[in-house]
């Protein structure tokens, strides 16, 4: 059977009413059912959102038409209860996520009842998935509505491949912590296999707060979990483009009969006051658009540029949007009247200087307004992207038109041969509007058709179809790791060669593998649990090594009167079974006086780190510093050391959280292979961190590998944490 997939978003692709008990349904225009269009359509796939009606608001017969009419449509419409909604949509998302999201934090409000509601929606999104998904299907998820579901669905299905698009900016870490469930969105966005951000600084403060608030490891645009891999990426949506190329060369072949009425009194402002330009502004009524802090600048150009009064016209449409919420009603109250001061303060007989429309327009107006207006002015404070910055330059056939733009809009990053200006900065928006005026018509040419070329290679066909292709190269990664999970068949197979050994031993390593890394490693020490497998595994005839980078003396401590071998340092300390402590290898310290102050120097910078002075190497610790600081810094040490090292002979590792340094030919592999002294037809090795990589790599290839957590390396096998090893040492003991 073919593999489907099903996209999920908050609302079905369908505009869905009711009529005198008769249900009517229309396609959606907005940019996401248009860009998910062909993935829907094209292949075996399924639509899962909620219909826009609330269950007080329809009876079971008009429910089951509902259900009808968007399965004719292959969609499946979520119900939703208005207090669900209340809590869920116009609680949760969008007085908590929305203004948080977009730097609003005045706005942002943290109520536990919403919190619970959106949970409960979200788990009723990922309940309809579930009964509808199959092992080897596709999920695709959209937008901050839904930050949950893939968590709920990997835990399920965990073979299932999940993608997430976020279409709002993801904010900085510092924004972000605020939140009082930021841990619970994070699990649930990592349920992913991959996600997506409009732009790298949204994927980068993404991992930033993974980094600081989960401690997961991140490297480039990876996320290492306990058992897989996640893929984090920018794609920058884009827009139909031909659809609107195509619109405005329909527009421009309109006779006088077939313009709109709109059209018609657009030409006579422009009959009537030859060299004058329009300047466009449309945008949803909404804070984060920044639409009163464009009208004063507005207001401030004609100020400080009197020359352009009646040259000039600010046609406005706001799109009502989310008008039960109070900001947007206050909002809306303010906009109203910043537009009656200014026409009031400015107008003359003939001319009013902004015309504003408080209302949708049908899509034939847009395009009307895109092909009439000299200049476009979009100064959203910040935006996930901006589409109508595309839209606009797309309908600008003739290459005339001048864009100007905020620099907090996601789009700004592709389309710098706009005129980019800060939201907040007045001057600069009147000098941007009076450069756009005078601007020579080769000018708007050259920029305009660098852009349009950008965005037609771009559109949002290559959006969805470069995301699926993305989606799919994550299950070719996820195969292609060469250490296989370790399942329970296996596992039942080695310890069956275990238990048909004559001779076998096993090399266990310890931080990171027989116990959890805290944050203080002098605090660690072997539970009981570990002390009884390590009993039971010397009355069954093996030979057990602890093979630590720790010192003698802790080892000593904590496994000297335990009758088993411990290799101490990377294999610098040896000690027999009842006996006493040697070195293997004729080693130096006179190297350490002059790479203490190094690494000490780097123990003041980096809040959080210590050193950790051994018999013959010293060790910078960097577990409980800030992740990005501490690994920039450890990167910068490492470097550094390896400068030094070569003049002494030295070897740097880059364990877990650790940089450490020591004498060269010192290492757990070496170590290892002269424990082989007698002829083991059982040999099995298990660690966590790159020291271990060397056991690993030079143990005979007949060597049961394991490593602890997925990372890459030479070993055959992984498990996935400390509480798996035990699992597995307990089993060789049954």
């Amino acid at each position: 059977m073919k593999n489907k997939t099903i996209i999920v978003s908050n609302r079905l692709p369908l505009q869905i009413s009711v009529e005198n008990n008769d249900v009517k349904v229309s396609p959606s225009v907005g940019g996401l059912a248009t860009g998910m269009k062909s993935v829907h359509q094209e292949g075996d796939s399924l639509w899962i959102g909620w219909s826009g009606l609330t269950e007080e608001e329809v009876n079971p017969k008009i429910q089951s038409q509902i259900d009808q009419a968007a399965k004719n449509e292959k969609c499946l419409a979520i119900n939703l209860t208005e207090k669900e909604l209340n809590d869920y949509y116009y609680g949760f998302s969008n007085r908590t996520i929305w203004p948080l999201f977009h730097y609003f934090m005045e706005y942002t409000k943290f109520d536990e009842q919403e919190w619970m509601g959106y949970k409960k929606v979200n788990e009723k999104f990922a309940e309809k998935i579930l009964e509808n998904l199959e092992d080897g299907d596709t999920v695709w998820v959209h937008d901050y509505q839904l930050l949950l579901v893939p968590g709920i669905i990997k835990k399920n299905k965990p073979k299932v491949t999940i993608g997430f698009f976020l279409h709002i900016p993801f904010p900085s870490y510092e924004v972000f912590r605020t939140l009082p469930w930021r841990e619970s969105l994070l699990q649930g966005m990592l349920g992913a296999d991959l996600l997506g951000f409009h732009t790298y600084d949204y994927e980068r403060h993404f991992l930033s707060s993974v980094s600081r608030i989960l401690r997961y490891e991140t490297q480039f645009n990876e996320i290492t979990l306990k058992n897989r891999l996640v893929k984090v990426d920018s794609f920058p949506m884009g827009i139909d483009y031909e659809k609107f190329e195509q619109a405005a060369l329909e527009h421009y072949e309109k006779t006088q009969e077939q313009k709109s009425e709109l059209q018609v009194r657009l030409d006579q402002h422009l009959e009537t006051t030859p060299g004058s330009k329009m300047i466009l502004s449309i945008d949803r009524l909404d804070y984060t658009k920044g639409i009163a802090n464009r009208i004063r600048a507005f207001e401030h150009f004609l100020e400080k540029y009197p020359e352009f009064k009646e040259k000039v016209r600010l046609i406005m449409l706001a799109v009502p949007s989310r008008s039960n919420v109070p900001q947007y009603q206050k909002l809306k109250r303010e906009i109203d009247e910043l537009v009656g001061r200014i026409n009031g303060k400015f107008s003359t007989v003939s001319w009013t200087p902004i015309w504003y429309f408080f209302r949708s327009m049908p899509f034939d107006n847009l395009i009307d307004l895109y092909t009439s207006c000299d200049i476009a002015l979009l100064t959203p404070r910040r935006d996930g992207m901006n589409l109508v910055a595309k839209e606009y330059v797309a309908t600008r056939t003739d290459l005339s038109g001048v864009l100007i733009l905020s620099e907090m809009a996601g789009a700004a990053h592709e389309m710098n041969e706009a005129l980019i200006i800060n939201p907040n900065n007045y001057d600069q928006i009147a000098d941007a509007l009076k450069q756009a005026y005078e601007m020579p018509l080769i000018e708007q040419k050259s920029r305009n058709r660098t852009i349009q070329k950008r965005l037609k290679r771009y559109g949002i066909k290559k959006w969805s179809s470069e995301f699926i292709k993305a989606l799919e190269a994550t299950k070719v990664n996820h195969i292609s790791k060469k250490a296989k999970q370790l399942d329970e068949r296996t596992k039942t197979y080695i310890t069956e060669q275990l238990n048909n050994a004559t001779n076998k031993i096993l090399f266990l390593d310890f931080d990171g593998t027989l116990v959890n890394f805290q944050d203080d490693p002098e605090k660690v020490a072997p539970d009981q649990d570990v002390y009884e497998i390590i009993e039971k595994l010397k009355n069954k005839n093996c030979d057990v090594v602890i093979i630590s980078g720790r010192d003698k003396e802790f080892l000593n401590t904590h496994f000297g009167d335990k009758n088993i071998t411990l290799i101490a340092e990377h294999g610098l300390w040896l000690k027999k079974k009842n006996e006493d402590w040697e070195t293997t290898e004729n080693v130096k310290k006179n190297w350490m006086s002059s790479i203490r102050p190094v690494i000490e120097s780097f123990v003041d910078r980096t809040p959080g780190t210590f050193m950790e002075e051994k018999n013959y190497s010293l060790a910078w610790h960097y577990r409980k510093s800030d992740p990005e600081l501490g690994g920039q810094r450890a990167n910068e040490l490492s470097n550094v050391l390896k400068d030094l090292s070569s003049n002494h002979d030295l070897s740097v590792l880059n364990g877990n959280k650790v940089i450490e340094i020591k004498n060269s030919g010192v290492n757990k592999g070496r170590a290892a292979t002269k424990q082989l002294t007698k002829k083991y037809d059982f040999i099995f090795a298990i660690g966590d961190d790159w020291t271990d990589e060397y056991m690993f790599r030079e143990l005979p290839d007949e060597t049961f590998t394991v490593k602890v957590g997925l990372q890459k390396t030479d070993a055959e096998y992984y498990v996935e944490d400390t509480a798996e090893v035990k699992k597995l040492l307990k089993k060789f003991t049954e």
